[in-house]
């Protein structure tokens, strides 16, 4: 993975790092091997993600049909507006 860093500014190009590895699934994936994970707690963890994933796509599904209504948008300020 790599970042490019501009005029010198390192905090950017660390958010834009920790973005990427957010992405990635890199820090879920550390908090996952930092400790031993009992083959049933991971069944049950699978699971659990499974139905939600489940859930998402028949939410995603319905709201296409027009059977929900689409979330609201988040509106968002202007950059550099305080």
């Amino acid at each position: 993975m790599q970042v490019l860093v501009r005029d010198n500014n390192v905090d950017q190009a660390l958010r834009v790092l920790k973005k990427k590895l957010q992405r990635e699934g890199v820090f879920r994936e550390m908090k996952e091997r930092s400790a031993y994970e009992k083959p049933s707690e991971k069944r049950a963890r699978e699971k659990g993600e499974a139905i939600r994933r489940a859930r998402k796509l028949a939410r995603k599904q319905a709201q296409r049909e027009g059977l929900l209504p689409a979330p609201k948008k988040k509106v968002m300020p202007a950059r550099g507006a305080r």
